[in-house]
């Protein structure tokens, strides 16, 4: 007898069946129920903000920036962001709304066309609000000196020359940031490339880990940097396992930050003291598998789940293929994954390359084959095997059932774990 998972993939799903002779664990997102009224909740964090002022009860700026997350993360802008201005022109009547800017951040993602964006940012808003993309390799950037780590804080222009700075966004684990979320989205999201790289560069630094905010290097960096930024007020959202916010929050940067990953810690950290044999992931469908740049997450944290020498099977639909030329380009250039991985670590952190080293990370300590739409040649030259998956979990647990530890992972870009 066989017992069937279903996992997201893309915008559907897929199933496996694994033999009842091995010994199943499945690791979801603990429960968190999606909230029922964005908008009320939306108000009610924006009435008791953490750790500021609310937006009422201060003086009238002459500008608002409100930085928003693009296409790649789950966040429903459209949901949000119209309240949001909604609560800004109750507060400041007088404020023009063509001095309220949006600006649409994917750090080194590619700027998002006019239908990209019309997709992020609701026409109606588009049509009263000037909305535009970020592309941190323009010319439109502030530099505000450096943090005491090095990194120089250059960003966008209109986000640093409003006198309101706002972000939008939400609070997941982060590989090596610890938890995404406060500054993060005007930091990273609308930063210049040097500063997205020299700050990602720390995750080699002790305390670059997932599940951590003190004494992690990268986060640190980035927090110290949204106060360079002049960053006034944040608004995140903790969403659930179906991509949906179930939580709010909104004040201080470090305050939401510091909240939002409490939360988010109890639902996506799941605390294991013996690692299994055969890890079965899925990023959770889109948009967390919508390339193989981004459905590197999923099995980065995965393997953490896993002994060294294992197996992991990653489903990730990435039906926009692999979504960085340059990774795509500097991961070709090289026979192996552990080629790549010697050339990156003694050269000069690029962005792009370094995906290609965590990629390597993986595929250099475990067995790894990938269920996608891609072609297997695009993958290869990535280093990666691609196979079908029920295929792979005949070969990894049903030709030796008995005995044998799996960890099932259904939102495996944000499942990760720890020993107590």
């Amino acid at each position: 007898m066989k017992t069937e998972y279903s996992l997201k993939y893309g915008r559907e799903t897929k199933s496996v069946y694994i033999d009842e002779g091995a010994d199943v664990c499945v690791f979801r997102p603990h429960d968190l129920p999606a909230i029922a009224g964005l908008g009320k909740e939306l108000n009610r964090a924006l009435d008791k903000p953490l750790d500021a002022v609310p937006l009422q009860k201060r003086p009238q700026p002459s500008s608002v920036a409100i930085a928003v997350p693009d296409k790649s993360r789950p966040l429903p802008v459209n949901s949000l962001l119209p309240p949001l201005l909604e609560r800004i022109r109750q507060a400041w009547p007088d404020l023009s709304p063509s001095n309220i800017n949006v600006i649409v951040g994917g750090g080194l993602h590619p700027p998002l066309s006019e239908a990209e964006l019309a997709e992020t940012v609701s026409p109606a808003v588009k049509q009263k609000y000037p909305v535009t993309a970020h592309g941190a390799d323009g010319d439109e950037f502030v530099s505000l000196g450096t943090t005491s780590l090095g990194t120089p804080v250059t960003i966008n222009s209109r986000f640093w020359e409003a006198d309101f700075k706002i972000v939008l966004g939400q609070t997941d684990p982060h590989q090596f940031v610890g938890f995404t979320g406060g500054a993060k989205g005007a930091i990273i999201g609308c930063g210049a490339r040097r500063t997205i790289e020299k700050n990602h560069g720390l995750m080699f630094r002790p305390g670059a880990r997932v599940g951590r905010l003190s004494g992690n290097p990268v986060r640190e960096d980035i927090n110290e940097a949204g106060k360079i930024a002049g960053i006034d007020f944040c608004v995140n959202a903790v969403m659930n396992a179906d991509n949906r916010p179930a939580r709010l929050y909104a004040g201080a940067q470090d305050a939401v930050l510091e909240a939002s990953a409490v939360l988010c810690a109890s639902v996506y950290g799941h605390e294991i003291n013996e690692l299994c044999d055969v890890a079965v992931v899925s990023c959770g469908g889109h948009p967390k598998d919508i390339c193989l740049y981004q459905a590197q997450k999923g099995l980065n944290l995965a393997s953490m789940a896993v002994r060294p020498g294992g197996k992991i099977l990653l489903l990730a639909c990435c039906e926009e293929g692999v979504g960085d030329d340059s990774y795509y380009e500097y991961a070709g250039r090289f026979a192996s994954a552990e080629d790549a991985m010697e050339d990156f670590k003694s050269g000069e952190f690029k962005m792009g390359a370094h995906k290609s080293y965590l990629f390597g990370l993986t595929l250099t300590r475990f067995e790894v084959v990938l269920c996608s739409d891609m072609p297997a040649e695009t993958l290869a030259r990535c280093h990666i095997k691609k196979g079908d998956a029920q295929q792979a979990v005949d070969t990894f647990i049903n030709k030796q059932p008995e005995g044998t530890k799996v960890a099932v992972v259904p939102a495996a870009n944000t499942t990760y774990f720890y020993k107590k």
